[in-house]
């Protein structure tokens, strides 16, 4: 990479920000970040809406910390607009940021729906930081919370509404809650779970209006059910945020089109992490928006690399329970074994074809996820593994070379 070359890097997420450490040094890097904050972890925002841990254990690089590694950060900047011509990047507080090569890390934004009332004060989405300290300020005078959406954001915001002292019912469109995740086996069971910590679920809601004049008073639903509410928090999803790329004229469908070096269009302009698509999928996962923040900086150095999308886990922690799947785990026309311990609190159900794990999913202990996750990587035929296989690892007896659980 020529001396002096000038990267600059739109977000500070975690994908922009590990562009921005892999490229320090070797060129000058420029971070702009739209929110006012230090980086900060943004997967632990669920612990702060929980009181588990306090503001300052959020943040990742210290002001010194990115300083010292030779990048010049810029909160609190918002990119307005790309000149491609003049390889340059407009912005609201610093002008224009020159660049020989730009990174697009610009995230995803969260769905707002269009029912009347979801521009009332006290309708909250949850994405930042600031999202979350709206939330802590609503929840220190108690009252109703009403949370639109049971995905894992959804039960997130609930269980830290509920840990703050706020009675919380969340209203899910699906069946089942996390349904992306969960069978409706697993799903009983995490509902049963929220019960128990009184928070009340309604499956199938179908919102109609938030209620309310100078402030939220209440959520109706289209059975005409009215729930009090203090607080809404809308937590249905999240799209790529594509429009200053779209303005620029680069190539965007559902996210910025890249190809296998994480390039758009423009060979000079890369996007990685939740605004990209690649080979029509966009990401909504860390793990591989880091993998393409690592690919993309060791392309721009000059590397021949290329993004390979791995088979990826979702693992998390929904109300102190845990939860962890890969692969394909709805498939109808594939073979399943369930291990289902009600009393415990724990279930698995492994999803398989043609002697081989396709999918699993865990709910409660999860310790056993990447024995499971390399099995369906691998794509090895189980032969005698297969008795054991719902009870993991360390019930499995190795077999012919490469189908033991080692």
């Amino acid at each position: 990479m020529a001396a002096g070359r000038r990267i600059a890097i739109i977000g500070a997420g975690p994908a922009g920000v590990r562009c921005a450490e892999r490229l320090a040094g070797r060129a000058d890097v420029t971070l702009i970040g739209a929110e006012a904050e230090l980086p900060y972890n943004r997967v632990a925002l669920s612990r702060l809406l929980a009181g588990e841990i306090a503001e300052p254990a959020l943040t990742t690089h210290a002001a010194a910390d990115l300083a010292a590694l030779g990048v010049h950060y810029l909160p609190a900047t918002h990119a307005t607009s790309i000149d491609r011509a003049g390889k340059h990047v407009l912005t609201d507080r610093h002008g224009a940021v020159g660049y020989d090569t730009l990174v697009l890390a610009l995230g995803a934004q969260p769905v707002r729906l269009g029912f009347p009332g979801t521009d009332l004060p006290g309708v909250l989405m949850y994405r930042t930081l600031d999202d979350v300290r709206r939330m802590i300020g609503v929840a220190a005078t108690g009252g109703d919370a009403v949370v639109i959406g049971g995905g894992l954001l959804g039960l997130e915001a609930a269980y830290g509404l509920g840990r703050r002292g706020m009675r919380v019912t969340v209203l899910h469109a699906v069946d089942r809650l996390m349904e992306r995740q969960l069978d409706h086996d697993a799903a009983a069971m995490l509902l049963a779970r929220l019960a128990g910590m009184r928070i009340e679920t309604v499956l199938s809601a179908q919102t109609e209006t938030i209620e309310g004049e100078d402030r939220v008073r209440a959520v109706r639903l289209a059975d005409g059910r009215v729930i009090p509410a203090d607080l809404v928090v809308m937590a249905v999803g999240i799209r790529p945020q594509a429009t200053l790329a779209r303005a620029a004229g680069l190539d965007v469908r559902r996210g910025i089109v890249v190809d296998d070096a994480l390039r758009t269009s423009d060979p000079d302009i890369f996007a990685i992490g939740e605004c990209a698509e690649h080979r029509g999928q966009c990401c909504g996962l860390v793990a591989p928006a880091l993998a393409q923040a690592e690919i993309a900086a060791r392309v721009i150095a000059g590397e021949a690399v290329a993004y390979v999308p791995r088979t990826e886990a979702a693992a998390l922690k929904v109300a102190g329970a845990g939860v962890w799947s890969a692969g394909q785990i709805d498939d109808a026309t594939a073979e399943t074994i369930v291990l289902d311990d009600t009393e415990a609190g724990e279930y698995r159900k492994l999803v398989l074809r043609q002697d081989r794990l396709i999918g699993a999913m865990m709910y409660g202990e999860t310790a056993d996820a990447p024995w499971y996750l390399d099995l369906i990587a691998r794509a090895l035929p189980l032969g005698l593994l297969r008795a054991a296989l719902p009870f993991g690892p360390a019930f499995a007896t190795p077999v012919a070379s490469g189908r033991s659980a080692a």
